[in-house]
């Protein structure tokens, strides 16, 4: 590898603009992100077409501001990395062609990036990855264990059957009457809580990493439903912590006996829901109970931003991965298709 690799990244793809300057795929130059969220909290949502246009109207100055935050120029990058997918696809197409226009502009590679792949590696920018390890990915559209042999080699061993964890918290916390994002909202309100509604632990197979939470979000629904039907009083908070035990008991569970079997030296944690802290906390304590070595970013580092996608961009770019001016967007694109082989 060079001495010094210069990635320029940019994240579209749901409600946050995001471009970044990364060095040497560890070191985080700037990391502009454009949040979306006052937005979106009236809708109680992200709206796809709201969210295009307002990736339109702030990419280009998000694109300068993180250059100008790395004081850098375009000629000093060595490429521009940006989401493929998966994601909103108007969305990703706001970016997709703000990084062809970049990269044909001043003649550098484009780098395909995708973005669970992104999600892993924004644990690299803070403890570098150690192979073998499992990555645990929960948020708003994923929940998965990914077994990695080395950088860029991906194997989904267990994936959701329906809803993502992160889907299921904001469906609940809607029905709470916590509003939009959903997902913070319940792990505050569960830490004032206790589990005294006993909602089920969703295990499906034997052996099986798959997760469901579509049964568990419609037991915490019906159950407030047939509350509010009798008339009787509702304890907000047991309700967050009681769905929330659920939910964490079931993926630390699977989770850390996914790291039995496959011997890995490394537990990673990535996506949005990575910086619930209830599941935090969980995680590091059956980590020290059994010996597996446990890295979570940042929160900064869990939401979407670019700066994981220019670490996950920068061994794409060293591996000869890159795109031509037809790259498109996918809203759907299983990371077994992006594993690179030594």
């Amino acid at each position: 590898m060079n001495e010094t690799t210069l990635i320029l990244a940019v994240e579209s793809s749901c409600d946050e603009t995001s471009v970044s300057v990364i060095k040497n795929g560890t070191q985080i130059l700037s990391n502009e992100v454009l949040s979306q969220i006052e937005s979106h909290k009236r809708f109680g949502g992200v709206v796809p077409e709201v969210a295009s246009r307002h990736h339109v109207e702030g990419i280009t100055t998000t694109i300068d501001k993180a250059l100008e935050a790395a004081h850098v120029t375009m000629k000093e990058i060595d490429a521009v990395a940006v989401t493929q997918g998966p994601g909103l696809i108007g969305a990703l197409l706001v970016g997709i062609n703000a990084a062809k226009a970049l990269a044909f502009a001043h003649d550098k590679p484009l780098i395909p990036v995708h973005h669970i792949a992104g999600h892993i590696y924004a644990n690299h920018l803070e403890n570098p990855l150690q192979f073998p390890l499992m990555a645990l990915i929960v948020s708003g559209g994923h929940t998965e264990l990914i077994y990695m042999k080395d950088h860029l080699n991906f194997e989904v061993i267990g994936e959701t059957r329906d809803d993502a964890v992160g889907e299921a918290y904001d469906k609940v916390a809607r029905t709470i009457g916590l509003g939009y994002p959903g997902g913070p909202k319940v792990d505050k309100l569960a830490a004032e809580g206790k589990d005294s509604y006993q909602f089920p632990r969703v295990w499906l197979d034997k052996d099986s990493y798959d997760f469901s939470f579509s049964g568990l979000k419609s037991a915490v629904i019906n159950k407030l439903h047939n509350l509010r039907q009798k008339g009787e009083a509702i304890n907000e908070a047991d309700v967050a912590a009681s769905f929330q035990n659920s939910v964490v008991e079931v993926l630390v569970g699977k989770t850390i006996s996914a790291c039995s079997n496959y011997n890995v030296k490394q537990l990673v944690v990535a996506g949005g829901v990575a910086s619930n802290k209830g599941l935090r906390a969980k995680l590091a304590e059956a980590c020290d109970v059994n010996h597996i070595n446990l890295a979570i970013p940042s929160p900064k580092l869990c939401t979407d931003n670019a700066a994981m996608i220019g670490a996950a961009g920068h061994y794409l770019y060293h591996a000869g991965v890159s795109a031509d001016m037809t790259l498109n967007g996918y809203n759907s694109i299983d990371i077994e298709q992006c594993t690179i082989t030594n």
